[in-house]
């Protein structure tokens, strides 16, 4: 007997429950869709492309390394899967959950010849439920239900060989998918190597010792940067939970985080497109000349505020921005300039590696208070205090080097030290105004 193995956001051998029942069954055709037209706008974005490139070649190399090859097709899932299944006359397709609305008509097209496995979250999103059997809303509500549901078996090995169909299907060759950027390589800043063997190994050299005072310090390497490698599951979310027994309950929270950002997703599939509190369709977002002009100043880092800019040019350079200074930036489009979240969730959705979905959605929704578990519309983030309280400035010097010559007493704001160098903007508007601004606006807001 012969059965697909259906790859997404699932690129490994270790901890796969899909690949190890199918290979227990039988031969196995492993098979990754490049689907652009299902997800619409929601296509993955340019920094993802450059870092799915990678990870298929390396996933292809674990695969032949097994005895088995990756099989690439590039269309709608919805069409390809049913016609691979007549093509190769496989039985099944083995797949892992996945909870982004546009895989549902596919998997809908596969009907009884799905078989769906737990795998890239800590618990079943339709476990972890109130009551009244609803989603949760509220993450301190969620963290509490997840409880009786967290991981206690072990991760799963990769298998030792995987068990190969007498024919092969045809693949797409990867190098014309043109993933890669070519006119201009604008990936020289990418520093990341992604695939599982790399994954496996930031979590064995993980150190969280500090972990919840240190993540908060963008002049140092506090995080665990494996966001990119949980996003494309080269990593299973079980394998990390087992790592991290003992370490700061921060961290656990931020890993669960993703399994709640996921359950808000499912229950409310556009919630990238619509405030979860519809009562902020009222808001009066700038838009204009002059918001775009903003809008392309916080794009390229030239705001005035060292902080933000230093930011969105380390998204730009390098495919990744630390947590702390993501919800400084998009406190300060959101706030500060008064510009739609969902300009800037689509900003980041591009330029970032490890853009998710469900947390690209939440976090921007969560930022602006628009969210169904959000921050208040008028708690609005001072940039410059920020950047003080948390020690940035070796961070500024890193990613604007205009000003890498100011000491800490300048370096947080240059107009107050007097002391902005002519290559360096002035800012695009005061924090007071910007603050008045904003909750004037916010007042309207039925």
């Amino acid at each position: 007997m012969t059965d697909l193995l259906w790859l997404r956001q699932d690129l490994r051998l270790h901890d796969q429950p899909a690949l190890i029942a199918a290979a227990h069954a039988g031969a196995v055709i492993p098979v990754y869709v490049l689907d652009d037209e299902a997800p619409g706008a929601w296509k993955i974005g340019e920094a993802q492309r450059w870092w799915l490139h990678h990870s298929l070649t390396s996933l292809a190399d674990a695969l032949e390394k097994k005895g088995s090859r990756l099989i690439l097709r590039h269309g709608k899932a919805e069409a390809i899967l049913p016609a691979l299944l007549e093509e190769t006359g496989a039985e099944r397709v083995h797949a892992i959950r996945h909870y982004e609305p546009w895989w549902r008509d596919a998997e809908a097209a596969l009907g009884d010849r799905l078989c769906r496995y737990d795998g890239n979250h800590l618990a079943r999103i339709e476990d972890v439920t109130t009551g009244a059997g609803a989603p949760y809303r509220i993450y301190s509500s969620f963290w509490k239900g997840l409880q009786p549901h967290l991981p206690s078996d072990k991760p799963l090995p990769a298998p030792r060989s995987i068990p190969a169909p007498e024919t092969w299907p045809r693949s797409d060759r990867l190098a014309d998918w043109h993933l890669l950027p070519t006119a201009p390589d604008w990936s020289g800043g990418f520093d990341w190597t992604p695939g599982e063997t790399e994954a496996l190994r930031k979590v064995k050299q993980l150190a969280l010792d500090g972990y919840d005072e240190r993540r908060n310090l963008p002049s140092e390497e506090g995080t665990s940067r494996l966001s990119p490698h949980l996003h494309f599951g080269e990593v299973s979310p079980r394998t990390v939970w087992h790592a991290t027994e003992g370490a700061d309950t921060i961290f656990r929270k931020e890993l669960a985080w993703r399994d709640f950002t996921d359950g808000v997703v499912s229950a409310l599939p556009d919630y990238a497109d619509v405030n979860g509190r519809r009562r902020y369709d009222t808001l009066p977002w700038r838009s204009g000349t002059a918001a775009q002009a903003d809008l392309r100043a916080w794009q390229r880092g030239r705001t005035g505020y060292p902080i933000v800019d230093a930011g969105m040019r380390q998204l730009w350079q390098s495919g990744w921005m630390h947590n702390r200074v993501r919800m400084i930036t998009a406190s300060f489009l959101v706030k500060h300039l008064l510009i739609d979240w969902r300009e800037g969730e689509r900003w980041f959705w591009d330029c970032l590696v490890d853009a998710d979905y469900g947390n690209n959605s939440v976090n921007w929704q969560w930022v602006a208070g628009t969210g169904v578990d959000a921050n208040m519309f008028g708690r609005i983030m001072a940039p410059i205090g920020q950047s003080e309280k948390f020690g940035a400035g070796d961070y500024i010097r890193r990613w604007v080097p205009e000003l890498k010559h100011l000491d800490d007493s300048a370096i947080h704001d240059p107009d107050a030290a007097g002391c902005r160098p002519d290559s360096y903007p002035a800012m695009l508007i005061g924090h007071r105004e910007a603050r008045e601004r904003a909750l004037a606006a916010g007042k309207k807001v039925r």
